[in-house]
């Protein structure tokens, strides 16, 4: 069997490669792996279980409840909600674990299940394998040890959990959003509810689009991965910024009054210095991954921040993070982390707290976000290559250090391999978009040369 879980949970196409008899087998071996962990700590489990809007969220809610309840978990529905609120209420109830349904920023007919440990924390590698092993000893022939009677687990609706959620948003802004308009684009996801709720509360004027979510139109055309819609409702309505979520919730691209696009990057440097003023940036570091823009961390380096740089993915951020007990984090993406006030990308919070610094300083979006400029970047992806090999080749080594050596310090060239597919990515930044597009064709002609 390979991998089944990926990054961020385990995902596919829903009723194709996420059965309803996956979800429930892996939701049974989740309970079995954690009480040997030790997570259960001799009581009576309880699991948050909540998902996306997406219609297969449905069946999938089932099958992960059922598989649960037969393992002895009692099982707290709070419905459609966002992968942070599903985070934070795992730890707000003190429950043993958490789960999410959701594909994120994937197309409605993908699905996934993501689980959450105690604390609303995602699983480490060791027990995502456990998991996997487990569930495959068992679908191959080894019988569950089953409960019955009054061993097995009761299953009920937690609607409070909504109320919590947005409460809890609110109450974490440093100071309110009144004279703000703000158009919310909710990809028809997961936030398509709380958003408006917490926005509204904490005093925006709010315009919200992707917002009517029927089960089949989640992140179609619109969200945190098609900005064209927010841009144009923002200069339609002249509002003074435009916030973007996608599926799940966990992530925030933004625009300005201009309808210009303001990412990940360009959002953590504005919230980096807002945390610095307040006193709450520790040890004024933030961490992002390689592949964040050169121009973010020439932009920290001249307001005097450090930047720690992780792989790709937001669970090596937040293991940066958590060992080191560093304050912001996050990704190009728009997936940001605040580790005082959440455990995971919170796309709703990061908007909040953006408006926030508007509010605050009654500077516009676009001059905030001035303090970093993007350099161009290139990204071209080489196929059908040897991957495997990107570390080891002299010959590519060589060439990578021309190059570095021709773009000089204001320049950066990343070679990385697929995690999937027999593919190598070269990306370069440059001052000059010419260069970057010159530098990346010459890299990915000797990729194809050295690891064809």
């Amino acid at each position: 069997m390979g991998r089944l879980f990926g990054t961020d949970g385990v995902r596919g196409v829903a009723n194709v490669d996420l059965t309803a008899e996956l979800a429930l087998g892996l939701s049974v071996a989740a309970a079995h792996v954690l009480a040997e962990a030790g997570s259960f700590e001799g009581h009576r489990p309880v699991a948050v279980v909540g998902r996306d809007p997406r219609a297969s969220g449905e069946f999938l809610e089932a099958a992960v409840v059922a598989g649960l309840a037969s393992a002895g978990v009692d099982v707290l529905l709070v419905g459609v909600l966002p992968t942070p609120a599903v985070a934070f209420l795992t730890a707000e109830l003190g429950a043993d674990l958490g789960v999410m349904l959701s594909a994120s920023h994937n197309a409605m007919p993908d699905n996934g299940v993501k689980f959450l440990a105690r604390g609303g924390h995602k699983l480490d590698d060791e027990l995502e394998e456990r998991i996997e092993a487990v569930y495959e000893e068992h679908r191959t022939g080894a019988p569950w040890d089953r409960p019955t009677g009054g061993g097995v687990g009761r299953v009920r609706s937690y609607d409070e959990g909504f109320e919590q959620y947005v409460t809890h948003l609110v109450g974490v802004l440093p100071n309110r959003l009144d004279g703000l308009k703000v158009v919310l684009d909710e990809a028809h996801g997961a936030a398509s509810l709380v958003s408006p709720e917490a926005f509204t509360r904490a005093g925006a004027e709010i315009v919200t689009i992707g917002a009517e979510p029927d089960g089949l139109n989640i992140n179609d055309g619109c969200g945190s991965t098609h900005l064209g819609k927010l841009q144009a409702a923002v200069l339609e309505h002249g509002a003074d910024l435009g916030i973007a979520h996608d599926g799940d919730a966990d992530r925030c691209l933004a625009v300005d009054h201009t309808g210009e696009e303001v990412d990940g990057d360009q959002i953590m440097a504005v919230l980096a210095l807002a945390m610095r003023e307040r006193g709450v940036l520790r040890a004024d570091t933030v961490v992002a991954t390689v592949m964040s823009n050169l121009g973010f961390k020439l932009a920290m380096e001249r307001e005097g921040l450090s930047l720690v740089q992780t792989a790709v993915g937001d669970r090596y951020v937040l293991e940066e993070m958590k060992e080191h007990g560093y304050a912001l984090g996050g990704e190009q993406s728009g997936h940001v982390i605040i580790s005082d006030h959440a455990t995971t990308g919170d796309g709703t919070l990061t908007g909040l707290l953006l408006a926030a610094r508007v509010a605050q300083t009654g500077r516009t979006l676009r001059d905030l976000a001035g303090v970093m400029v993007r350099l161009p970047q290139v990204l071209v992806n080489v196929p059908d290559v040897d991957r495997t090999r990107v570390g080891s080749s002299a010959e590519l080594a060589a060439a990578v250090a021309e190059a570095e050596r021709e773009l000089g310090a204001t320049g950066r060239v990343l070679l990385r391999p697929s995690g999937t597919e027999p593919l190598v990515r070269v990306m370069v930044e440059a001052a000059d978009i010419d260069q970057a597009r010159s530098v990346a064709g010459r890299l990915a002609d000797v990729v194809k040369s050295a690891l064809g």
